[in-house]
């Protein structure tokens, strides 16, 4: 690129750069290397795993472009492009490209203004190589933010994993088995209903005090279920832990693409996700021993400290306009323009379709009044719900990404994955306590090494697609491990060594450190730019919603068809008060006798196998959709 030789006129734009067509699957475009920043500084996750978009850009991009052509200024007014007549999305862009293009009527104010603006740019310019950071954040600050970023990160992993490995225990101290699947379903239904709001707010009120205000809500939450003297207070308390959860997950990787160049986003995020692998792998080990040594509520009670010096340190570090798009607004005035119709729809038909599949033959009948009501209501929501995201201005699931090859098929199969990956670990625990008569620490170390293999192969997953460029060996690859790993599970017994039970869960934690940033990956190098955010933010919302429907639909599995096995296995006198006991508490398994206790296994043993079959009809259906696609190499993008 040619230098700046005159300091009275601005620099030329650097020609776009072609990218070649490298597989006859897509059509190339020809990419301007300013669209990725504008993506990096707008994309919206609250995804665990890498992200694509640093691995794209960085293939893409000029090596001098960070330096010469996007410019950023002192006071982050907005990105100036010096070239003339070009078409940008963004519309401070557009007004200063007019300050800077010459009129007949003020040509010297003209020429004025462009010599202030290319000298404020090449100072910037200065800054920028100064320091690797964005919004001219120093290499101290940064470090300050990103630190409480991972460990608020950690803390949630922490907490997600001590629930799937301790719920057994909490739900037993309140008599309350029969309800266990309530205490993630409340906190992934919460988390699923609010991230896309969160995510909207902050573009309106900036990061901080979003970010703030999750911690807050996490932390009082926390302690909310540290206290917790009924089941139903503790399912209350952990719906709003997912609002505290969800939105420092959604707003802390919004911070980190606010403050970090889209080509090193992915050093970042390597961070990300050994952090994540060490949080999940240590709430798994460490819940189920606090939960035997310690109580339960110490696993909430250890949580509360660091929360509140993630806090003060955010409070003291994020600065206060970060993320703020064109003048700040009020609360008021940026939720008129979200989706609120759709939120509340999809809110209302997920959590009445879950209360009637949680309740129904499990704790209600099914001619039970409330539970044929909440279905009806599911079924009048939901379509309603869909005709609004039809015609709404900017729909939280705009429709036409699901009805198309291949983003349709990467988002169902990343839903049944999810569903898939949730069922398992709520249900693995579950068995190893129930059919094995382990410990709560027993089965959770047994989640160990399978936390650190997804998040492993999650980071493998995201250097090997850099290096080959080919996206669906992962997507591919995922599906398979997944429907290897289910079809093990169904043939899970009782003994067998115990080296099995240790890397049982293998196939499908790698399955899930292949497909999920995998389908990242994808279904970015599927869209057009323009599309980047929503395609984002709706994969995200519909892989929560599977979350969600993980844990209803096998809880839904398992309940059902124990209360059937134990009706037909559990013999002798006193058979309903001995059915009552064991579906009340897993605990209860281990104190009865001998004769009734093998009845009671193998009540439970045959309920979740049921469970893993369903499990793996799913997986088998992930792989359908996903063999037939055809992807683009890695750095061809989709043409509008």
């Amino acid at each position: 690129m040619t230098p700046v030789s005159d300091p009275g006129r601005a620099a030329p734009a650097p020609a776009p750069v072609p990218v070649p067509v490298r597989s006859s699957d897509s059509d190339g475009s020809v990419v301007d290397p300013a669209e990725f920043e504008n993506l990096s500084r707008s994309l919206t996750t609250g995804a665990h795993f890498l992200q694509p978009e640093s691995l794209e850009s960085a293939m893409l991009r000029p090596s001098s472009y960070k330096a010469s052509h996007y410019l950023h200024d002192e006071e982050q007014e907005g990105v100036i492009s010096e070239a003339e007549g070009e078409d940008e999305d963004d519309s401070q862009i557009s007004e200063d490209l007019d300050n800077v293009r010459p009129h007949e009527e003020t040509p010297l104010i003209s020429h004025s203004r462009r010599h202030s603006i290319t000298a404020r740019s090449t100072t910037s310019a200065v800054t920028e190589i100064d320091t690797p950071f964005l919004n001219n954040t120093s290499p101290t600050r940064f470090w300050f933010i990103f630190s409480q970023i991972l460990t608020a990160y950690f803390i949630s992993c922490f907490d997600g994993t001590i629930m799937a490995s301790s719920h057994p225990v909490i739900t037993s101290y309140f008599n309350a088995s029969n309800s266990a699947s309530w205490l993630s379903t409340a906190f992934l239904l919460t988390s699923s209903a609010f991230q896309p709001l969160l995510g909207r707010l902050s573009d309106a009120l900036g990061r901080k005090p979003l970010f703030v205000g999750a911690l807050g809500i996490f932390a009082a939450a926390t302690t909310w279920c540290a206290l917790a003297n009924s089941i139903e207070s503790f399912i209350l308390g952990r719906a709003f832990c997912g609002i505290g959860a969800g939105g420092v997950m959604t707003i802390g990787s919004i911070i980190v693409s606010d403050l970090v160049p889209i080509e090193n986003r992915g050093v970042y995020q390597s961070y990300i996700n050994m952090n994540y692998g060490v949080g999940s792998s240590l709430g798994a080990a460490a819940g189920g021993a606090m939960a035997d040594y310690l109580g339960w509520r110490w696993e909430f009670g250890v949580q509360i400290p660091p929360l509140l010096i993630c806090m003060v340190v955010a409070w003291i570090a994020i600065p206060d306009d970060l993320g703020i798009q064109g003048e700040r607004k009020g609360v008021w005035q940026a939720l008129k323009e979200f989706d609120i119709r759709g939120s509340l729809l999809l809110t209302t038909a997920i959590t009445f379709v879950i209360l009637g599949l949680n309740l129904g033959g499990n704790v209600l009948p099914w001619s039970h009044p409330f539970v044929i009501a909440s279905l009806v209501i599911f079924a009048i929501t939901f379509p309603v719900f869909l005709w609004v995201e039809s015609w709404v201005h900017k729909p939280i699931m705009p429709l036409h990404l699901l009805n198309r090859q291949p983003r349709g098929n990467l988002i169902f199969s990343n839903v049944i994955a999810a569903i898939v990956a949730n069922s398992i670990l709520f249900n693995i625990p579950l068995y190893f306590q129930a059919v094995l008569l382990t410990s709560a620490t027993s089965s959770g170390l047994r989640l160990i090494i399978p936390t650190i293999a997804a998040s492993s192969t999650g980071t493998f997953v995201g250097f090997a697609v850099t290096w080959t460029g080919r996206l669906k060996w992962p997507v591919l690859s995922g599906t398979i491990c997944i429907l290897i790993g289910t079809i093990g599970l169904v043939f899970l017994q009782r003994d067998l060594p115990s080296w099995v039970y240790l890397f049982i869960l293998l196939p499908s934690s790698i399955g899930q450190g292949f497909q999920f940033p995998g389908t990242f990956m994808a279904i970015l190098a599927a869209s057009p730019q323009a599309e980047q955010a929503v395609v984002t933010s709706t994969l995200m919302l519909w892989r929560s919603l599977g979350q969600v429907l993980g844990v209803a639909s096998s809880s839904l599995v398992v309940q059902n068809a124990l209360l059937h096995y134990l009706r037909q296995y559990v013999t002798g006198e006193g058979r309903d008060e001995i059915i009552r006991r064991v579906r009340e508490s897993v605990e209860e398994v281990a104190k009865l006798e001998p004769k009734y206790r093998e009845q009671v296994i193998v009540s439970y043993e045959a309920a979740l196998r049921l469970t893993f079959i369903t499990c793996a009809v799913f997986a088998f259906a992930s792989v359908v959709m996903i063999w037939p696609i055809k992807l683009p190499r890695l750095g061809v993008r989709k043409r509008k």
